[in-house]
């Protein structure tokens, strides 16, 4: 079942002679479940594409439809909405609230929401993430592994209909980074959770159901990797 189709989607910054068209008519559709790794070297739209697919960047043109919904057709206050409950944002630096602890941090968009927290999910989440007897300790008490853990906790706190990860080992050793890719793949398979990955590491990509690779804002190549 399809779960996210994008349609001509085109990003173009500044006029005339300094105009960047960062993505070039770039139409793709993932389906529920599936694990995409997107590749491409610096500069080539990855992180555009993957900030608008979270709308939290809007397209020059083009469309994006998350569960047969038009995005970009939405008021300001659906889009809020849509970012808190449709899509789970993880980055390479963490961004976690310093002053939160691990289960306020985990918990921070069900609380943004108006929304109770659901106590068996977050038991279930703490258990996957490996944090159980961490709950009470702030960031800069855990490692920058259990940092990411916890910022994957608060993507997957609210069931997204997709997680996007922008480089979310990028920041990880090699061993941490392994960790990290073992716990997102769980819950992909655990949850039949949709991943779309952006990352430089070729080894990761090849975890991936599905590679899509984009230069200069066009798309390359996209194929099934197993």
């Amino acid at each position: 079942m399809e779960i996210l189709r994008v349609e001509n989607l085109t990003k173009v910054y500044g006029k005339g002679e300094n105009e960047v068209r960062a993505l070039d008519g770039v139409s793709f559709s993932v389906e529920k479940g599936e694990f995409v790794a997107i590749i491409g070297p610096s500069g080539s739209g990855k992180s555009t594409l993957l900030h608008i697919l979270g709308a939290v960047d809007e397209p020059s043109s083009g469309k994006v439809f998350m569960d047969g919904k038009d995005v970009f057709k939405q008021n300001e206050e659906q889009l809020a909405i849509f970012r808190r409950r449709q899509v789970g944002l993880v980055y390479q630096f963490y961004n976690l609230i310093p002053v939160l602890d691990v289960v306020e941090n985990i918990t921070l968009p069900v609380q943004l929401d108006g929304r109770k927290v659901n106590r068996e999910r977050l038991r279930e989440m703490v258990a996957l993430l490996g944090l159980h007897g961490r709950e009470k300790h702030l960031p800069n008490q855990l490692s920058g592994g259990q940092q990411q853990r916890v910022s994957i906790g608060r993507a997957l706190m609210n069931s997204p209909s997709v997680v996007l990860a922008d480089e979310p080992t990028g920041n990880l050793d090699s061993k941490n980074s392994q960790e990290i890719m073992e716990l997102l793949k769980k819950s992909n398979k655990k949850y039949n959770q949709t991943l779309i990955m952006i990352t430089h590491d070729e080894n990761i990509a090849l975890q991936a159901d599905r590679i899509i690779a984009i230069e200069d804002g066009h798309i390359t190549r996209d194929e099934v990797n197993r």
